[in-house]
């Protein structure tokens, strides 16, 4: 079982997330995956499984002023102050570019903030925000807090950062 993280084809991990709403056999696919163990341990000691990996590096790529130390997991709080700071290649009034909204997170709680965690990192490993890297030249990009309530100018003075795997898709 331990294997099924890796031998998995990411864009069918990416497709299962997408399809969450739609499929009794996506979420299956997603539950399977995410709490399959990597073969690591957590801090605690604990089996390391695909979701708290990916709760770990969500935490290292967007989560820098939540003070999380390295292999951390990044919790609910911190999933939901981020999850309206991302935006797709540019800040703006285009809803499309706000990437939650994109994605239909009309909120972020217990039940789903791992699984936008998880649909964050899929896409920039093999979705669509990773062929628009590619291609594009558009990148994910973290904004200041509470865009959706900024004024023209604020969104235009904004700090913002582009996040970016390395080539690849390597892990």
């Amino acid at each position: 079982m331990a294997s099924i993280a890796r031998d998995l084809d990411p864009k069918l991990f990416y497709d299962a997330i997408v399809h969450f709403d739609e499929s009794d056999e996506a979420k299956e696919l997603y539950y399977q995956v995410m709490d399959t163990p990597t073969g690591r341990k957590n801090k605690s000691g604990s089996d390391e499984t695909v979701r708290d990996r990916i709760l770990k590096a969500y935490g290292v790529l967007f989560c820098e002023e939540a003070g999380l130390e390295p292999g951390d997991k990044a919790g609910v709080d911190e999933v939901a102050d981020t999850a309206d700071r991302l935006y797709i290649g540019g800040t703006g009034y285009d809803p499309e570019h706000w990437y939650r909204m994109k994605y239909h997170f009309p909120v972020i709680d217990d039940d789903n903030y791992d699984r936008f965690a998880a649909l964050v990192l899929a896409d920039m490993n093999c979705g669509p925000l990773h062929d628009a890297a590619l291609n594009d030249g558009d990148t994910l990009v973290v904004g200041e807090a509470d865009p959706l309530h900024m004024t023209a100018q604020q969104r235009k003075n904004q700090k913002v950062k582009s996040v970016s795997f390395p080539s690849g898709g390597a892990q």
